[in-house]
Formats: C-alpha cells, sequence, structure tokens
C-alpha cells in the first residue's frame, strides 16, 4: 500500500511517500481501505519529534480516517464488511489501509462524504472528553474557545453551540473572528488587539464563563483565570503558548476555580469507546440534521502530506485540512 511516512525528523519536507505492507487487524480491531484521513497538530509534533509514538502504534502518522472497513474482528459490533465508518486511530491514517479498534469507529453521519467524515473523529472525541466529559458544561453554562477557527475550535464552538450554550471564541484576524460568529459564537474576539477577559467580562455583565477550552496555556492563564466564573473550569489540551506561568493560586482557592488538562492519544481503548458512544448518542444527530457542519479548509493528494503539514504550521487555515486517498 502507498503511505507517507517521516522519514527524519524536521519539516515538512521529511513526509515521504512510501511502499508498506497492509497492516492486519488483530483482536477487536478492523482493517479500513482509508479514503480520506485528517490533519491534526499531533502529526506536525510527532513529525518535529515531539510526540513520542504510543506502544504498539503505527509509526505513520495521522489519528482520523474514513473509509470502509474490508476485514476484521467485527465480534459485539453492529458492523459488517463493506460499512462505511470514520475512525479515531493511534497512528498509521496516512495510508491506504489502516487499523482502528471496532470501539472508536463510528458510521458515516448520513449525508456526509468521506472526505467530510475523515475530519471529525480527532476534534470531536478531543471536545467531547474535555469540554463535557472534564470541564463538564452543563445547561446555562457558557463557553469560551481559544483558537476559535482551529480544528478543534471550530468543532467546540458548534457543538457548544447547537446544545444552546453562549460560545465566545478568540482569533488572530477580523475575518477568522466574523468566522468563527458564522459557526455560532455569540463574540468572536481578536486577540491580537483586544484583551479577551476584559471583553469576556464586559459581555457577561462581570460574571465571566463557566468552562474555557484552552489548547494555548502558558501566559493566556492568568486572563483565563481572571475571566471565569466562580466555580468554572479551564481545560487545556495543548501548549503552543508554552508550559510554565505565574498564577495567582488565592482565586483559585477563593473562587473555587478547577485547572484541569488531559491528551487524547495515550487514553486506552475502553475511554475513547465510550467517548464514541457519546458521540453516536448525541452529537451524530447534530452532524444529520446540519446543525453541525464539517468546516473543511483545503483537500490534499496523499503525496502532498509535506504541503498540508507546512500550511498547519503557518495557521492561516479556517476548520480542518485532509488528505484524499481514493
Amino acid at each position: 500500500m502507498r503511505a507517507i511516512e517521516i522519514s527524519k525528523y524536521g519539516g515538512p519536507e521529511v513526509l515521504q511517500l512510501t511502499d508498506r505492507p497492509i497492516p492486519e487487524a488483530g483482536k477487536g480491531e478492523v482493517l479500513i481501505r482509508v479514503h480520506a484521513a485528517g490533519i491534526n497538530r499531533p502529526d506536525v509534533l510527532q513529525r518535529m519529534g515531539f510526540y513520542p509514538v504510543p506502544p504498539g502504534a503505527s509509526d505513520l502518522p495521522g489519528l482520523e480516517v474514513a473509509g470502509e472497513i474490508v476485514s476484521g474482528d467485527l465480534t459485539g459490533t453492529n458492523f459488517q464488511v463493506g460499512d462505511r465508518v470514520c475512525a479515531l486511530v493511534q497512528g498509521g491514517g496516512y495510508a491506504e489501509y489502516c487499523v482502528a479498534p471496532a470501539g472508536q469507529c463510528l458510521p458515516l453521519p448520513e449525508g456526509l462524504s468521506m472526505l467530510e467524515a475523515a475530519s471529525l473523529p480527532e476534534t470531536f472525541f478531543t471536545v467531547w472528553s474535555n469540554v463535557f466529559d472534564r470541564a463538564r458544561l452543563s445547561d446555562g453554562e457558557s463557553l469560551l474557545v481559544q483558537g476559535g477557527t482551529s480544528g478543534i475550535g471550530v468543532t467546540a464552538i458548534q457543538i457548544a453551540s447547537a446544545l444552546g450554550h453562549r460560545v465566545f471564541a478568540t482569533a488572530g484576524t477580523e475575518e477568522k473572528c466574523r468566522a468563527t460568529e458564522q459557526l455560532g459564537a455569540e463574540r468572536g474576539i481578536n486577540y491580537k488587539t483586544e484583551q479577551f477577559s476584559a471583553v469576556i467580562k464586559d459581555l457577561t455583565g462581570g460574571k465571566g464563563v463557566d468552562v474555557i477550552l484552552d489548547m494555548v496555556a502558558g501566559s493566556y492563564i492568568p486572563q483565563e483565570v481572571d475571566c471565569l466564573a466562580d466555580d468554572g473550569r479551564i481545560a487545556i489540551i495543548a501548549l503552543l503558548g508554552g508550559a510554565k506561568t505565574d498564577l495567582d493560586l488565592a482565586q483559585v482557592l477563593r473562587r473555587r476555580l478547577t485547572i484541569t488538562g488531559s491528551t487524547l492519544r495515550p487514553r486506552n481503548i475502553a475511554f475513547k469507546a465510550a467517548v464514541a458512544q457519546q458521540l453516536s448518542q448525541k452529537v451524530w444527530p447534530l452532524l444529520e440534521s446540519r446543525r453541525v457542519r464539517p468546516v473543511i479548509y483545503k483537500v490534499f493528494p496523499l503525496e502532498q502530506a509535506g504541503s498540508a503539514h507546512a500550511m498547519m504550521e503557518q495557521g492561516e487555515h479556517i476548520g480542518k485540512i485532509v488528505l484524499q486517498l481514493q
């Protein structure tokens, strides 16, 4: 099969087209003929040498795919050979065939293409497990999404908005701010020209937001604490702004704040399968009714994976970047 491998750690040019044996599905796994694969920032970090591959996972990049099941262990599942699915995987997505745990597969939402479905798993699993499970965004509560036009951002804005929450988002240009509002954010905040904490407090009458989804961390944390409501929660999913910060812990104590974080890739199959069930029940109907929709910025053929990574690093995209294989 054709696949993209990381020939050595470095820039986008180290992604090389190669031939690999078709992998074999083991117990509890299915083999998927991949039609499309999503690009995610962890793929970039893996290519640069900053995101170690978990034990037993493929060394090929790619954490989400869409395609058709061609073989595997379907015992206890509702799937059959030939079913069209999208899946969260541990790696190996940049290839014509990929193995996925059956519990991490979801049927293609009705009305969506393979390209659209390939843009879903990584961001939808991440958003649901952090915003709704870990940070417990509940009825009547509000959400601030940092990086509102990233793949994670457009997903979080849409799901939270569709479920009836007030949503705010940050972005780095006026165009991107308006894009977040078109997706359901009440207000896009330009972090280059506005202090987001001041804007949030003004928009909420001084109360602040209940949950913040943060992929920046670093110097953002003190501002985030400042614009959290009492009993508010920050869920950190990346450290684009750095891993260290100065923080007034007295506020955390006095206002009963929670700062938490997680990474999805190391979590076990049982955890991810439980998230898949939640998505199937609560989010897939939103996709099928088009209340939530995939946002794809650009599609590249497999052999141009390096160009796709370069685009992600430039940060000008709104939504997802996807590789097409079939």
